[in-house]
């Protein structure tokens, strides 16, 4: 495979189904789009889930690696982004719960409106600089940040999904397993949590939280690619 193959325009016209059967021959720019396409997701999904940098990067590379062996999986009825997506929080969820105790989900659903709760606090990880960004507005979205890893974690898994996302409250729901009226009602207190922490007029810079671009994203790419083609084929439990 040649992990180097520039990806030529034509592959961006390919709907999921062709781009995937190109994949599954392990054509390195299919492979490549396909990454590049869905990293900034699925980084900021699995972060949601274990607050570190880090350990984030290297959840989303394994689900790749477990989502590039097994494509033969992928039907279609899904869109490829929902497919991969479940893959990653799969991914994430489960070492989440390796990694700790699991939260009482009934207790944090108590928390009333006026946050009078403990909230799980997830230190910032260091952030890479971002020479492009104006200092001023890099600050905003380190405090965002910071607001959004002290959430409790399953207000804040539904607010990256929700509204940095931008996904449906049904396919939130869907994608972890919950009513539509308990994604509402978690999203609802998540936003009161912010609020608390963070002015109004920070809200313009809630799109640029977590960015994934540049060397990040083209680490995760060329790892996973470098990854595929070794020897041994990946074991997937």
């Amino acid at each position: 495979m040649q992990s180097g193959t520039a990806v030529t325009p034509s592959l961006d016209n390919l709907d999921d189904m062709a781009l995937v059967e190109r994949a599954k021959r392990q054509d390195g720019a299919a492979l490549r789009l396909i990454m590049e396409r869905h990293n900034r997701q699925l980084y900021r999904i699995v972060r949601s889930v274990l607050g570190d940098d880090a350990e984030a990067e290297d959840a989303v590379q394994e689900a790749y690696l477990r989502a590039f062996t097994h494509l033969d999986s992928f039907r279609g009825e899904a869109r490829l982004a929902t497919w991969l997506t479940r893959i990653a929080l799969n991914e994430a969820l489960g070492r989440l719960r390796n990694r700790r105790p699991s939260v009482e989900l009934k207790k944090i659903d108590t928390i009333d409106d006026q946050g009078e709760a403990r909230v799980i606090f997830l230190p910032t990880a260091r952030q890479e600089g971002d020479p492009e960004a104006a200092a001023a507005r890099a600050e905003i979205r380190r405090l965002i940040e910071r607001a959004i890893d002290q959430l409790p974690d399953s207000f804040r898994i539904v607010f990256v999904l929700r509204d940095i996302e931008e996904m449906s409250i049904e396919a939130t729901a869907c994608q972890l397993g919950l009513r539509p009226e308990t994604v509402k009602t978690r999203l609802h207190r998540a936003r009161r949590l912010l609020r608390q922490s963070l002015d109004k007029t920070l809200s313009t810079a809630l799109t640029d939280a977590f960015p994934f671009a540049g060397a990040r994203c083209a680490r995760i790419t060329q790892v996973v690619l470098e990854r595929l083609v070794e020897p041994t084929p990946c074991s997937v439990s």
